[in-house]
Order: structure tokens, then C-alpha cells, then sequence
């Protein structure tokens, strides 16, 4: 029997894509912002030119593999260059294309979040050979694992409701990959490399919160009270995350800064993702205030372990998708879940058990995978600038432009002559 479509659905996913679709020029922004001046371009290119390259990847082949029946580790060709789709079909009560588009967009925003990770040394021409491999042989697995048909982590009732697993931790450990396949940047420890412009990085986080909301209430895929919950919730968990970074600050530091409160929100918004249609909103709170709290101090764990993390994707996504995917095992609520309950709510440490062994999977392979690609990409291409084009700086080599053409400080904090000065 055909499926019906519900318009009411329809709408509010259309409005849902769009929003998660702002999410990637958002987190270019936000990215930009944290970068020094030298690189801001190169930082926005990267994620600009992932949305073309993901979209290419899964209009051929990336949707069908992802969410097509086929076996417990990857779907099937059914749909492969959306063969079998026309403008009438609906899947889930709302059109296959919108969803369709709709899973592309989480697609995008992973790969996006990787660069984070390699800001000012990577060669833009390595980013755009690695960003259609990875989202082939990376993020679509790990799709099909935990939301395609039969997926072996699905099955098995592994709870990520909008992406802990598939997006947070997936690009997570696949940016510590390419961290550690690309090396440090010059001055890595003993150079200041703060951001270069604080206003930035907030208008590229209340982007990303506001995109955040279809991320999450989206997933419920209909205009109901959980999807209103799920608002909620995200809401809540941002919220919390800032506070928990800015209380970390306050008694770390003596002082709280903007930049941790905009680093705060993105860890409550990453935490509370996967567990946004399994928490109550008393769970939200602990979630987010758990996640600002741990990344705020796990962002300087790169120090200490020596991988150049650039712009912390790594201690806010990474950590932050493995406490809200491993806190589902604690606070998962059958009020939310219609059947299953967390350690806390009386359901005992199975559930708990399932959300831990998916996190060291995706992680693993994430990272395993990502490793691989980078190191290949390298051998054959090279993957870094050289050492002065790194201190040149990188938007004027790679792409011949700077942000700042009149007057526009390096990363060293100097005038470069004849380049806009």
C-alpha cells in the first residue's frame, strides 16, 4: 500500500533542510572567526566547497548505499543516481526527494567539521580530492550502521537520534586523523594562535544554533510534540553547555571570555544531538552542563598528547559526541524512546553497554578509514603546504586572495609587504 503524504510533515522538513543546510556556511563563519587572518578564506573554502562535493557523492551513489535495503554494513544500488525516485514518491510520510535532501545536508556538515581540524596547512586541492572519498567510504557506512535499513548497529538498538555517532564522533575521530597525518603547525605550542575576530565566531555560533533546530527537531521527521520536545531540548542543552564553559572559566581562569561561551554552546549542542529524542528536558540540562563542562577542559588535552588540533574539533566534537551518545545509556527515558530506559530510569546497563561498544566502532573505523585516506592522498599528492607558504599564509598561495586587503595583519601579527599593504 502506497504511503500517504503528510503535508503538515512536508513543511515543517522542507523548513528543517533548509535550516541544516545554513549550518555548513554557519560553521564556515564560526571556523573563519577562530582562524588567524592569514587563513580565513581558506578555512570558509573548505567548507563552501564540501556542500558541492558531498551533494555529487550522494546523488550518485552515497544515498542508496546510506538508506537503501542491502546488508547490515551497507545498503544497496536500488537507488543508485536516484534511479526508482520521481517527484510522487514518499518515503516516511514526506517526499523521497526532501528526505533525500534532508540526509544530505547532515552529510554536508560532517565533512565540514573535519577541516576544522587542519586549518592553516592543508593544501585546498588535497581538502577537495579528500572530502568525496571520505563521505563515500567514511560517513556512508556509518550511516547505513546506525539509521539505514538493517543496519548491524541499528539492529542491534543503538540509540543516535540526530547524529552523536554518524556525525559528531565520525568527523570527530576522522579529524584527529588527518591532525596526526598532517602534523603540527610552525609554532605549534609556542606561538599565541588565537582567533582573529571574536564577532565573528559568535554570528557563526547563533548561526549554527539556529540551524541546530531542524539538525535535531527535524529528525522526528513531523510536526508533532516530539519534534516540540526535541526543540526543547536543544534549546536546553546549549544553554547549559555555555554556562558549564563559562563556570569552568570563571573558576579555572577568573574570568569568562566569549570565546568560551560560543565554544560552550557548540559542546551542548553536539552533546545533546544524539540524545535529543531520548532525553526529558531535566536530561537535557545534565547533558549540556556535562558537555561544557569535560570539553572545555578537553580542548587543551592536544597539548599534552602533542596533536594540533586547529581549531578544537577533536575536544568539542569527539568528546562531546561521546557524552551524549554514552549519557543515553544513563538518562534515556521510554517517555522519549517508547520502550527503552537508561541506567538511572531503572533499565539496567544493557542499553549503556550498546551505546559504548558503538562509540569505540564508529571510532575506531572513523578514524582507521580517515587515517588511511590521508595518508594515501598524501604519498601520492602531498597533503601540506610547505613550510613558507605556511608562514606566507595560506589564503594568498592557495587562493591568490586575503581577507583583509587594506592593512591586513598576518598571523604573526606583522604587515606582509606587497600582499594588500
Amino acid at each position: 500500500m502506497p504511503e500517504t503524504l503528510d503535508t503538515a510533515a512536508t513543511a515543517w522538513l522542507l523548513c528543517s533542510t533548509a535550516l541544516v543546510l545554513l549550518m555548513t556556511p554557519g560553521l564556515a563563519i564560526f571556523y573563519g572567526g577562530m582562524m588567524r587572518s592569514s587563513g580565513v578564506l581558506n578555512m570558509i573554502m573548505m567548507s563552501f566547497i564540501s556542500i558541492p562535493l558531498v551533494t555529487i557523492v550522494w546523488m550518485i551513489g552515497g544515498y542508496s548505499l546510506a538508506f537503501t535495503e542491502g546488508n547490515s554494513l551497507i545498503g544497496g544500488l536500488s537507488h543508485l543516481g536516484l534511479s526508482g525516485i520521481t517527484p510522487d514518491s514518499v518515503h516516511l510520510g514526506v517526499p523521497t526527494y526532501l528526505y533525500v535532501t534532508f540526509q544530505l545536508t547532515f552529510a554536508i556538515i560532517t565533512a565540514a567539521l573535519v577541516s576544522g581540524a587542519i586549518a592553516d596547512r592543508a593544501r585546498f586541492a588535497a581538502w577537495v580530492t579528500f572530502v568525496p572519498v571520505w563521505a563515500l567510504l567514511v560517513y556512508t557506512p556509518i550511516a547505513h550502521w546506525v539509521w539505514g535499513p538493517g543496519g548491524w548497529l541499528a539492529k542491534m538498538g543503538v540509540l543516535d537520534y540526530a547524529g552523536g555517532l554518524v556525525v559528531e564522533i565520525a568527523s570527530g575521530a576522522s579529524a584527529l586523523a588527518l591532525a596526526l597525518v598532517l602534523g603540527p603547525r610552525i609554532g605549534f605550542k609556542s606561538e599565541a594562535m588565537r582567533p582573529h575576530n571574536l564577532p565573528l565566531v559568535l554570528l557563526g555560533v547563533g548561526l549554527l544554533w539556529f540551524g541546530w533546530f531542524g539538525f535535531n527537531a527535524g529528525s522526528a521527521l513531523g510536526a508533532n510534540g516530539l519534534a516540540a520536545t526535541i526543540f526543547l531540548n536543544t534549546l536546553i542543552a546549549g544553554c547549559l553547555g555555555m554556562v558549564g564553559w563559562l563556570v569552568v572559566e570563571q573558576y579555572r581562569d577568573g574570568r569568562p571570555t566569549t570565546f568560551g561561551c560560543a565554544s560552550g554552546v557548540v559542546a551542548g549542542l553536539v552533546a545533546i544531538t544524539p540524545s535529543c529524542g531520548t532525553v526529558s528536558p531535566v536530561g537535557a540540562l545534565v547533558v549540556g552542563a556535562a558537555a561544557g563542562v569535560v570539553c572545555s577542559f578537553a580542548v587543551g588535552w592536544k597539548f599534552k598528547a602533542g596533536y594540533d588540533d586547529s581549531l578544537d574539533v577533536v575536544g568539542v566534537h569527539l568528546v562531546g559526541g561521546i557524552i551524549g551518545t554514552l549519557l543515553i545509556g544513563f538518562l534515556a527515558s521510554t517517555v522519549m524512546t517508547k520502550g527503552v530506559d537508561g541506567l538511572l530510569y531503572g533499565g539496567g546497563f544493557t542499553q549503556l553497554g550498546k551505546q559504548l561498544l558503538a562509540i569505540g566502532v564508529v571510532g575506531v573505523y572513523a578514524f582507521a578509514a580517515s587515517f588511511a585516506i590521508g595518508t594515501i592522498i598524501d604519498k601520492l599528492m602531498g597533503f601540506r603546504v610547505t613550510p613558507d607558504d605556511e608562514v606566507t599564509g595560506i589564503d594568498f598561495v592557495e587562493h591568490a586572495e586575503t581577507a583583509y586587503p587594506e592593512g591586513g595583519m598576518s598571523h604573526h601579527g606583522t604587515k606582509r609587504p606587497g600582499i594588500g599593504n
